[in-house]
Order: C-alpha cells, then structure tokens, then sequence
C-alpha cells in the first residue's frame, strides 16, 4: 500500500510539474503610448498646421471675392504644405489612429481638389462648403494628436 502511494504521488507530481510548465507566466499588455519621440516629433509639426487653421478666414474671403487666382495659390500654397505636414504626423501616432489619421487626410485632399475644381469653374457656392469642410477635416486631425504638457517659453 505504500508503494502504491508513493508511485500515485510520483505521479501526481509529475502531472503537476507538466502543467505548470506548459501555463505561460500571463503578461499584463501595456496599452500602447506615445515616445517622447514621437511627441516631439508631432509637436514640431503642430505650429504649421495651427497656422493654416487659423488663416480659414482669409480662404473664404478670397472666395468669396471670387480672386480664383490667389484661391488657387492658397490651396497650391499653405493648405498643399498642411496637407504634407498631415502625412508627416501620421507614423508617428498610435497604430490605432493611423487608419483614421489617413482616412481624414483623404477626406482633406478631396476637399481641395474640390474647392480647386469650383474655383476653376468660378462656383463660390461649392467652393466655400468645401474650404469649411477641409477645415473640419484639419479640427478632426488635430483631435486625433495627443495632448502634451510641454511648457510654453512665455512663461
């Protein structure tokens, strides 16, 4: 009878030590973040595109005078090199924003072939809805970026 329990407890043991071998420690996943890096990198390109974003009304003005000349130039000009610094941000954001960071960035370009097309064929009306709708789609890219806590040199 002893035997028997020394020989079920050689077994048990081994049947222990087996799935304890094959259950993997569990690793917690660490939510994906943001390098400094990266951060950095993002914020480097922030400023430019704040710049055009806050030159929308100068847009709109030059449509609505109708100066397709200088519309054309705005859109070849500043908002092309916004749309560029867009393209730029995108590696650098989470995995998960980058499929939407390129869907708006499309959004965007579509918007100024648009607006490039109306002013060609001198519609003010289609022209100013898509000049809205880019900045729109320049306020949804700048949702996606994330917020930074780098201080200010006015301080």
């Amino acid at each position: 009878m002893a035997r028997q329990r020394s020989i079920f407890s050689l077994i048990l043991v081994i049947l222990a030590t087996f799935l304890i071998s094959c259950s993997g420690p569990s690793v917690a996943v660490v939510p994906p973040t943001y390098t400094a890096t990266q951060l950095e990198k993002i914020q480097t390109y922030v400023p430019d595109i704040q710049a055009v974003r806050d030159r929308s009304q100068e847009l709109q003005q030059l449509i609505q005078k109708q100066d397709w000349i200088n519309v054309g130039n705005f859109i070849h000009g500043p908002i092309t090199e916004a749309r560029l610094t867009l393209t730029y941000i995108i590696p650098n954001l989470l995995p998960k924003d980058q499929p939407t960071a390129r869907q708006i960035t499309r959004d965007f370009f579509n918007h100024l072939v648009k607006i490039d097309q109306a002013a060609n064929a001198g519609n003010t009306q289609l022209a100013l809805s898509n000049a809205k709708a880019a900045f729109a789609d320049i306020d949804k890219f700048v949702q996606l970026l994330p917020e930074t806590n780098i201080p200010s040199e006015a301080n």
